[in-house]
């Protein structure tokens, strides 16, 4: 994984102030990967039940992050039980990796 520990410990605890102490934050795509170099920031938080505005709170968490971490691309997934599952859905959830 290629995210410090100090990075992996912003990530959850801004993804918990964001979304709730019960949310869990997975990172997958290329930064699981130590061998490759670059690459965004791709987290999926996974919710237990639905929540309201999510959309704005994944862009409130993604500030959050850039202004923590540096300037840098992340992409965030939010996933809840009604969540309609779309490749990219069951690839991170297959994939992910939790912090």
């Amino acid at each position: 994984m290629r995210l410090t520990p100090a990075a992996r410990d912003i990530i959850r605890n801004s993804t918990q102030a964001v979304f709730g102490t019960d949310s869990q934050v997975k990172l997958f795509g290329s930064r699981t990967d130590d061998h490759q170099r670059g690459g965004d920031i791709d987290l999926l938080v996974e919710l237990p039940r639905p929540l309201p505005d999510t959309r704005r709170k994944s862009l409130t968490l993604a500030a959050r992050l850039q202004m923590q971490l540096g300037d840098q691309p992340i992409d965030i997934l939010v996933v809840d039980p009604e969540t309609p599952m779309e490749a990219i859905h069951r690839h991170a959830v297959a994939t992910g990796v939790r912090l």
